[in-house]
């Protein structure tokens, strides 16, 4: 397995705090999930944009959704065929659509 590059101090602390800024977006956008302050389809308009939102695993916003946990997730994804290490900026637009049929049905 290949070495991790080398960086410098200054360079290792600039990018310990990009990940943890990465990590407190991810861990809000999931409690507005988890609290209906934001859909999935505003979810997936934001993470077109953003770097950081696209990169949070489909299975991780899942668990995030109201009444619905890891088994739920999971299961939900292998119906939709959607892999597992999928990220959500690489959701194709049928699954995109399924997810929000899903969670948000036509009223």
């Amino acid at each position: 397995m290949p070495l991790p590059p080398s960086l410098t101090p200054d360079e290792r602390r600039a990018a310990l705090e990009k990940a943890a800024v990465a990590r407190r977006i991810r861990a809000d956008v999931k409690e507005q999930l988890k609290t209906a302050r934001l859909t999935l389809g505003e979810l997936f308009v934001r993470a077109d944009d953003d770097d950081v939102l696209g990169k949070l695993k489909v299975v991780s916003m899942l668990e995030s959704m109201p009444n619905t946990g890891k088994v739920k997730a999971r299961r939900l994804m292998r119906d939709l065929d959607i892999s597992e290490s999928r990220r959500l900026r690489g959701l194709g637009p049928n699954q995109r659509r399924r997810l929000l049929e899903h969670f948000e049905p036509a009223r």
